[in-house]
């Protein structure tokens, strides 16, 4: 999907989640070798917030924006689909507030890289 069609991506997450321990070491390391590779495309923007960034927002759930029509929103026992514009603009406010505590490009991949170090 990522490579198919017109898309763009903006993503950003925590530089502690790529230490969340979810399988072994292996798979672990093959998930973080694919967002290196993923990173590189064109139609892909990562960010990762340092887990020593200043912060002026806290996520308290995960989410995801598809442009201003929807925002899905993960609980922990439901996914919720907004389309009203005020909630929509709300997510994309801490979207773009999150977005400026992370680093991309080099500082983004030397994060990633001492995370897969890290897997010894």
């Amino acid at each position: 999907m990522i490579r198919e069609g017109d898309h763009r991506f903006a993503l950003v997450l925590e530089e502690t989640v790529l230490y969340y321990r979810v399988s072994d070491d292996a798979a672990m390391a093959a998930q973080l070798e694919h967002v290196l590779s993923v990173m590189r495309q064109p139609n892909v923007s990562l960010g990762i917030i340092p887990a020593r960034a200043c912060r002026t927002v806290w996520p308290l759930e995960a989410f995801y924006a598809f442009d201003d029509n929807q925002v899905a929103v993960e609980t922990l026992t439901a996914e919720i689909n907004l389309t009203t514009p005020g909630e929509i603009s709300t997510y994309l406010r801490a979207f773009s507030e999150l977005s400026r505590s992370a680093v991309r490009g080099a500082e983004a991949r030397a994060l990633i890289v001492k995370a897969l170090d890290a897997l010894g």
